[in-house]
C-alpha cells in the first residue's frame, strides 16, 4: 500500500487575519473556539477545560492543545513533531487553536447538494367550467289588454 506524502497545515500559525471570523471567535472567546474544534474533531466538547485547569499553574504544558494538535497532524497527515506541538502550544495555544479552528474548516468543507428532481405540480383548483350569465330580470309591467270593437 503507498503511503501518502505529508502535507503542510493549509494556514500558518500567524494567519489569523486570512480568516477574521477564526481570529475573533479566539480572542474573544478562546475556550468556546477550542470547545468548537475539539467536538468537530470528534472528541468532547469539554476536553479544552483541561487547558483551562493546567493553564491556571504557570508552567504547565495545555494537555488539550497538544493532544488535539499532535491528533489533527496524525489525521491529516501534516508535518510537525510532537515537540514542535508542545512548543506551539506552550507559547501561543490561542493561535494553535485559531490554526486547528481554520485546517477543520479547510478539510471538512461540506458539499454543495443540489437536488435536479423534476417536482410535480398539483393544481388545487378545480378545472374552468364554461359558466352561463346571470339571468336578467325585467321589471313586471302591467299589461294593457284592449278589448276589441265588436
Amino acid at each position: 500500500m503507498e503511503e501518502k506524502p505529508l502535507t503542510d497545515w493549509d494556514s500558518g500559525l500567524c494567519d489569523c487575519f486570512e480568516d477574521a471570523k477564526t481570529c475573533c471567535y479566539g480572542f474573544w472567546c478562546g475556550i468556546c473556539l477550542a470547545s468548537t474544534v475539539s467536538r468537530r474533531f470528534g472528541e468532547g466538547s469539554c476536553l479544552p477545560l483541561w487547558d483551562v485547569c493546567c493553564y491556571g499553574s504557570y508552567g504547565c504544558i495545555p494537555p488539550a492543545a497538544v493532544s488535539m494538535r499532535a491528533a489533527m497532524r496524525y489525521k491529516y497527515r501534516i508535518k510537525g513533531s510532537l515537540c514542535e506541538d508542545i512548543c506551539i502550544s506552550f507559547c501561543c495555544a490561542g493561535l494553535s487553536w485559531c490554526q486547528m479552528h481554520r485546517e477543520l474548516k479547510f478539510r471538512k468543507k461540506e458539499p454543495i447538494i443540489l437536488n435536479m428532481q423534476s417536482q410535480t405540480v398539483v393544481n388545487m383548483q378545480p378545472a374552468p367550467m364554461m359558466m352561463m350569465p346571470p339571468p336578467v330580470y325585467y321589471p313586471t309591467q302591467p299589461a294593457i289588454v284592449q278589448a276589441s270593437p265588436q
